[in-house]
Formats: structure tokens, sequence, C-alpha cells
């Protein structure tokens, strides 16, 4: 068999691809963005959601202030004494902004240890939402307001959590991580299911400073969860 010269030898080379290294670059977190939703009719409700979003704030959250649709008369607010200038700037939410927002923290004043018709009739108006599941997998939390110590704050909670399952929220309470929460030595809203201050059968008691802490505290919380998961 003839073998030709070593100098007339070919050599062939399979062509292997050049690698590329692809370096996966962590996504940066973005803010989370919360919504703080209430109905209030002598602003103590509001107080409370002001300080709720100093919290959001300080913990790198953004958030919006929110009320949702009055469904009572000029007339019959009047009777009420009802403080509208507390909430004149503050803009009315639809249900469809809640899609906008990774979670909300919603303010209720209880009445009879249920959430106002107010914010009834406005969780009524989600329906369309619920049909095609849309705040599904979203972040919800409450904060309350009521005229006495034992007014109804964590029974308003229970009997609103319907409305979170149904949609497939996720219920974020505030637990017994804030200390205030073990304070006895005064009267004091607010309970492990979130924020809340004693108005007083007028209107007269104003949230104290302790109640603030909490609410502050509450705000932080939340935006700390949902910092983790968007």
């Amino acid at each position: 068999m003839h073998t030709p010269p070593p100098q007339a030898r070919r050599t062939t080379r399979r062509h292997v691809p050049a690698t590329t290294t692809t370096e996966l670059t962590p996504t940066p977190h973005r803010k989370p963005k919360i919504y703080v939703v209430m109905y209030t009719t002598w602003g103590h409700t509001k107080t409370l959601a002001d300080e709720i979003i100093k919290g959001i704030e300080a913990a790198g959250g953004e958030a919006t202030l929110w009320r949702v649709p009055e469904t009572l008369g000029a007339d019959v607010l009047g009777k009420m004494h009802a403080n509208l200038d507390a909430i004149a700037d503050v803009p009315v939410i639809t249900a469809e902004n809640l899609t906008e927002a990774d979670g909300f923290l919603f303010g209720l004043p209880t009445r009879y240890g249920t959430a106002p018709t107010q914010i009834k009739a406005f969780w009524d108006s989600t329906g369309g939402l619920w049909q095609v599941g849309a705040l599904v997998g979203k972040y919800g939390g409450l904060f309350h307001t009521t005229a006495t110590q034992h007014g109804g704050q964590e029974t308003t909670s229970l009997t609103f959590l319907a409305h979170y399952v149904h949609h497939g929220i996720l219920y974020v309470p505030l637990g017994y991580s804030c200390p205030i929460l073990n304070d006895n030595t005064e009267v004091l809203g607010g309970s492990a299911y979130g924020a809340g201050t004693i108005a007083g059968g007028d209107g007269s008691r104003q949230p104290s400073a302790k109640e603030l802490q909490v609410a502050n505290w509450q705000g932080k919380e939340f935006a700390k969860i949902l910092a983790k998961t968007v």
C-alpha cells in the first residue's frame, strides 16, 4: 500500500464552534408598588393610612393613597359630621386600578363587626377581575378604625378575608412582630391582623403615638415582604 510522504499528508480538523459563555446578570429588584385604599368618615382611617405610607416608603416601596367611592349623599354625610376636607385630595379608586399594584392595604372602619357598605360596594364591583383571575397572587393586608376598644377590629378582618380568598390574594397579617401590640399600659387599637385606632363614639379621640408607630411598622413590614417577590 502506497503511503504518501509526511509532507503530503493532510490533517483534517473538525470545526469546533467557539463556545460562548453568557453570564446571567441578576435582574435588579424594583420597588414594590403598593396601594393604600381606605374609607373614612371622620379622618381617623386616613391618619393611619398616611403613617402606613411613610413606613412603606421608608422600606423602599412605592405607595399611593386611594379612597373607595362614597355611597352616601351629601345631606347624610353632613348629619354625620363627616370630615370631607380630610379626603378632598385623595383620588377615588376603580376596580381596574387594583391590577396595577403588587399589593394593597385596605383601611376599614368597622360597622357591626364588618366592613362598611362603601368597602363592600367597591369589592362587589370587582366581579370582572374575579372572572379572569386578575388579582391572583397579589398581596393584601388590612388596618382598622373602631369607636371602642372592643368594637370589632378583629372580626372585621375575619369577615373581610373572604374577599381576598375568592380573588386568590395572599393575605399578609401584621402578626406580633411589633412589640407595641403587647403593651397593656393604655387602651390601644391594633391587633395581629393589622394596625388600628379607636375613634370614640363621637370621633373625638385621635390616633395615639403608639397606634401610629404600629401603622408605620405595618407599612414597613408589608413593603419588605413584597420586595422579596417583585
